[in-house]
């Protein structure tokens, strides 16, 4: 099974403070590439652990109304897989220590070809990838190549995967577990936090791997519930709602946006830090 030394070191150095990581999720070029990328370089200061980069898509279906928004905004403003990829490269040059995962679909990726891919990613300094639309059925696509290239392949789980299919998820999942904490798209509301938990402590029966819970965490409140039970808190919706808030009436960044989004994320930390007391 193959490691991303980024990875496990952040989730263990957390661990070691007694304390969940905060995993961030942003689309790459929302609103416009030099916004997001002052929004991406600022993020480790804001107190974000890890960083989920999404990766813009036309036609996503697992994305609530605020990603697929993120995205389409991405798109409209010329955003491609390239830069994406150039994104991840400048922030190398100033951070060698946070995790970055791309997040997204095959299709684009299939596109450019996945060895392709998978080495441009690895040189870039990504650490891992999740694609929501490739199932554990179809490993030798992508994951198989991304471990054997050295990133993490991470998996999501849901209130569905039952005991039978789990092992199967998490066959060749590394890195970490990403259980999605409500059925439907991002941007939802979690219905309990008890029932996350108990799915937590379910999914860590069965792997070593931290798990990290994401959809439905939109506050410091929600991050340091859910971050009781999770080795990880995943918030993008929220982060990305704040960006809109900061927006003019054309959709594009004022003085504001890059400093609304570290604000959340600071507040997001705060609640993170609290979640062991």
């Amino acid at each position: 099974m193959t490691k991303s030394t980024r990875i496990k070191q952040r989730f263990a150095k957390c661990a070691a403070a007694d304390r969940p990581a905060l995993v961030t999720f942003i689309s790459a070029g929302d609103p416009d590439l030099k916004t997001a990328q002052s929004i991406m370089d600022g993020l480790p200061g804001a107190g974000a652990d890890l960083i989920e980069l999404g990766m813009p898509f036309s036609d996503p279906m697992a994305d609530g109304p605020s990603v697929e928004a993120a995205g389409h905004r991405a798109l409209t403003a010329g955003h491609t897989l390239q830069k994406t990829l150039d994104m991840v490269k400048s922030f190398r040059t100033h951070d060698d220590e946070t995790p970055v995962i791309l997040m997204g679909y095959y299709n684009p990726i299939y596109q450019r070809g996945p060895e392709t891919f998978v080495k441009e990613a690895r040189e870039a300094g990504v650490d891992g990838l999740i694609i929501v639309d490739l199932p554990a059925e179809e490993d030798d696509e992508l994951c198989l190549p991304a471990l054997a290239a050295g990133l993490n392949f991470i998996r999501l789980t849901t209130p569905t995967t039952d005991e039978k299919r789990l092992p199967k998820v998490l066959q060749n999942t590394s890195g970490f577990v990403y259980y999605v904490s409500m059925k439907g798209i991002t941007g939802g509301a979690i219905s309990s936090h008890t029932a996350v938990g108990e799915a937590v402590r379910a999914i860590k029966e069965h792997t070593e791997l931290p798990v990290a819970v994401g959809f439905g965490i939109k506050t410091a409140e929600d991050a340091a519930l859910i971050g009781r039970d999770a080795d990880g808190v995943v918030v993008g919706t929220a982060l990305i709602n704040a960006l809109v808030a900061s927006l003019d009436d054309n959709n594009r960044a004022t003085g504001t946006s890059v400093e609304a989004v570290h604000a959340l994320v600071r507040e997001l930390a705060a609640g993170v830090a609290r979640a062991r007391d």
